[in-house]
């Protein structure tokens, strides 16, 4: 404490079990050999930066490339568990695999970095929740409906408005409320990024915990399908039970979710992306239908468009805090937190955000902006346990009604 007995931004930061809900990392574990423990090498997320910053916990994404694993997703699914499992047994000294917030708190006291895993896009569980149990059952802890690709059973804001695709209707198919209600009876926590508008509303309908949105902003900072509305934001807040204090909305740091400034850009720049993209495609031989050749297509792509975003001005930092600001004034201070998405956007980040390294300055700004030391730890990690804890309580009561879920589609 300083001599005022008021905690200073680095102090309150410092207390502070610091959760962020979306890492891509695993992707570069496999793809890579990259290992936790060494430097960045244009990455977003090491150990070293995770200590630097304070954090305490990472849930890293189980992200499944449709496009180059759409046969049978789930055996990247499982592979990409595998290589976190390797990284904490690697690491043990450093960090260990929760699946609870007890685990959480827990690992916090032990000075060590929480890894959890969140699947990214339904798709992976193949039309089974039998697949989705045996995630459970590997320590998957959330589940976010879609990626940018409608899965059948529910619709996605990546494709929302594509009348080649197939969608619901109704946001969620009858197995689509399966899958929300069986993730509450298992108590893995419901996340509702990535979807369209009509499945978000469907699933704050159907869930009994409160949801969450494990990486996204606000649509009235920047117009982008991926944000949420107000009205949206307001639901969040009231999902779950009569009784739920609500979900929460996790702040995605993509600059193209950010600034409707950067996303003008991009959208002034597609034109020629798309044709060098075409170009690069139409130089690739017969191998790049095998999946790995399609990943390394895959890898040469985002290779190319990560030159192009280069070429677009970062946003201030400032950007980020206004999200963070607007979610807690029009939701709650007690529905708002932290999800990066760091090494899942190409180091589109705003200024002065680079790595875990650079977390406490947004205590700093929180605070700069009149948030009190308690309200800032909420949004720093507080509020996420919060709905976890609740999540897995739902768990619990609904496992004692007896109430299963419907019978299992293979």
């Amino acid at each position: 404490m300083t001599k005022s007995n008021t905690p200073t931004p680095q102090e309150v930061h410092d207390s502070a079990i610091v959760i962020d809900t979306h890492a891509d990392t695993p992707q570069r574990f496999l793809d890579e050999h990259f290992d936790l423990g060494d430097p960045l090498n244009g990455g977003d997320f090491n150990l070293e930066s995770a200590r630097k910053g304070n954090l305490g916990a990472e849930f890293f994404s189980i992200w499944v490339d449709p496009g180059v694993y759409k046969d049978h997703p789930a055996r990247r699914t499982l592979e990409l568990i595998d290589a976190v499992k390797q990284q904490v047994a690697k690491h043990s000294d450093e960090m260990e695999l929760v699946t609870s917030a007890e685990g959480i708190e827990r690992a916090h006291r032990d000075h060590k970095l929480a890894a959890l895993m969140g699947i990214e896009g339904g798709h992976s569980i193949e039309d089974s929740l039998a697949l989705l149990r045996q995630y459970y059952d590997l320590g998957v802890r959330y589940m976010t409906l879609t990626w940018t690709n409608s899965n059948g059973w529910a619709d996605s804001s990546g494709d929302a408005d594509d009348a080649s695709v197939p969608h619901t209707g109704d946001g969620l198919s009858a197995f689509g409320v399966e899958v929300v209600q069986e993730m509450n009876r298992l108590g893995m926590m419901v996340d509702i990024s990535h979807v369209s508008d009509k499945t978000f509303y469907r699933t704050v309908s159907v869930s009994r915990a409160p949801v969450m949105a494990s990486h996204s902003g606000a649509r009235a900072l920047c117009d982008a399908p991926r944000n949420m509305t107000d009205d949206m934001l307001r639901a969040v807040a009231r999902s779950g039970s009569p009784d739920s204090q609500g979900g929460v909305v996790m702040v995605n740091f993509y600059s193209g979710f950010l600034s409707q400034k950067y996303r003008d850009a991009q959208k002034a720049m597609q034109p020629e992306v798309d044709k060098a993209v075409d170009a690069l495609k139409a130089k690739a031989d017969g191998s790049s239908q095998t999946p790995e050749g399609r990943a390394a297509l895959q890898h040469a792509i985002d290779k190319l468009q990560r030159s192009y975003a280069d070429r677009i001005p970062r946003p201030p930092l400032s950007d980020l805090i206004d999200h963070i600001d607007h979610i807690a004034k029009v939701a709650g201070v007690d529905h708002v937190g932290l999800g990066s998405d760091f090494d899942g956007i190409d180091g589109q980040l705003p200024q002065g955000i680079d790595s875990p390294a650079d977390l406490p300055k947004i205590t700093a700004a929180l605070m700069a902006r009149g948030y009190s030391a308690e309200d800032s730890r909420k949004i720093l990690g507080g509020n996420l346990l919060r709905v976890f804890r609740e999540v897995e309580q739902v768990s619990k009561q609904l496992q004692a009604e007896d109430q299963p879920g419907s019978a299992v589609k293979q």
